[in-house]
């Protein structure tokens, strides 16, 4: 458990298929996302081809405070040692969403990778958000970046 401070506790419902399974958790005191585990059959590995996506279950629904939402983020270590990352990273979970939280896992290595049921895949990382009220304007203000786009900030700042 982080040693800071915490504005509410994350609830959770652990689903069927997620029966057994270790709670998502902090692996050290200072970890910001809690990891998440892979809740498939034990006999029904899920492989994983190079340039394949697979959507991949976790075994439990989670209940937000509104004004939060969760990040599904990959783990570095699937990342380098074999390519293997979240699609659609950060996924983000909203605070009305109550289904069961599935992370989309793409094998971007040159090896087939085979997920086990209880291997850590993914994080959850819990964040603030701010919403906006849209507002329709005749003039944006200027800066010194202006209307330039990708990489110009690397060559003319």
């Amino acid at each position: 458990m982080s040693q800071f401070q915490h504005k509410s506790a994350l609830k959770i419902k652990r689903l069927t298929n997620g029966e057994g399974l270790e709670l998502p958790c902090y692996q050290t005191l200072h970890s910001s996302g809690l990891d998440l585990s892979a809740a498939i059959p034990v006999n029904k590995p899920v492989v994983i081809l190079p340039g394949q996506r697979r959507l991949i279950p976790s075994g439990f629904a989670i209940a937000l405070e509104y004004g939060f939402e969760a990040q599904v983020r990959p783990r570095s270590g699937l990342a380098l040692d074999h390519g293997i990352t979240v699609l659609n990273s950060p996924g983000t979970i909203d605070a009305d969403y109550r289904g069961e939280v599935k992370i989309v896992l793409i094998n971007l290595g040159q090896q087939a990778f085979t997920v086990k049921r209880g291997q850590r895949i993914a994080q959850l990382v819990i964040s603030p958000i701010t919403t906006v009220v849209v507002e329709i304007v005749n003039k944006l203000n200027t800066t010194v970046r202006g209307t330039d786009g990708f990489g110009s900030t690397s060559k003319n700042l």
